[in-house]
């Protein structure tokens, strides 16, 4: 079966020709940087502390908050910090800050405090 034609790599000026996106060099290079903006509070959230408080507030309230307000019952699979910790250690296992949420609240609350994902302010266009 033929394959695609190799493109250059979308590094700005690349040569190198791929058949994927970016070439391994480049490609190595955007996974590292993206790791390190993407989640960087994400060793708080690998810690057992945090596993046992989590584990702790879906036990106590196996229910979402939100939708028992709007009179639907789903099972709770996240929990929410309610105040966004930013990194705080102390807000962050706060357990009066927690709240029990089905993935889709959850989803829902984070993409309007943050303002689409994490891009507040940004309207969807073209860059100049």
């Amino acid at each position: 079966m033929p394959r695609k034609p190799k493109k250059p790599c979308r590094y700005p000026s690349c040569p190198e020709l791929t058949e994927e996106r970016y070439c391994k060099k480049h490609q190595k290079e955007i996974d590292r940087e993206y790791n390190k903006s993407s989640r960087p509070y994400k060793k708080l959230y690998n810690s057992s502390r945090w596993q046992k408080l989590r584990k702790h507030v879906l036990t106590k309230q196996p229910l979402c908050v939100i939708c028992l307000g709007n009179k639907r019952i789903n099972p709770a699979t996240v929990v929410d910090h309610i105040k966004p910790h930013k990194g705080d250690v102390k807000l962050f296992f706060d357990i009066n800050n927690l709240q029990p949420l089905c993935k889709t609240c959850h989803d829902r609350k984070t993409a309007k405090e943050d303002g689409r994902w994490g891009k507040k302010g940004v309207v969807y266009g073209y860059s100049q």
